[in-house]
């Protein structure tokens, strides 16, 4: 899974907005929020292409969680981006 490049990523506050650019900004009307673990994980698979699997070891690697609780964050995450097609 790899982000749509039309997207570009902002902290605000204590949190994190994902707003539409270019071509997409003519079809997705909106903002995605994110808490620090959604951007870390967005800005991951704004770089490469990624599967769950590589993304709960990055979360694992980056944060103090169990594997459960990362797995459960990661799939959370990706099938709201799914949702919104905001992956290439």
């Amino acid at each position: 899974m790899q982000i749509n490049h039309d997207f570009t990523i902002q902290k605000v506050g204590a949190s994190y907005v994902a707003v539409p650019v270019g071509e997409t900004s003519k079809t997705f009307h909106g903002m995605v929020r994110l808490n620090e673990t959604g951007a870390f994980l967005w800005k991951l698979m704004a770089e490469k292409d990624c599967t769950e699997e590589e993304l709960v070891d990055a979360l694992l690697a980056e944060y103090d969680v169990s594997r459960e609780v990362a797995a459960n964050d990661v799939h959370r995450i990706v099938e709201q981006l799914k949702q919104n097609n905001i992956f290439i």
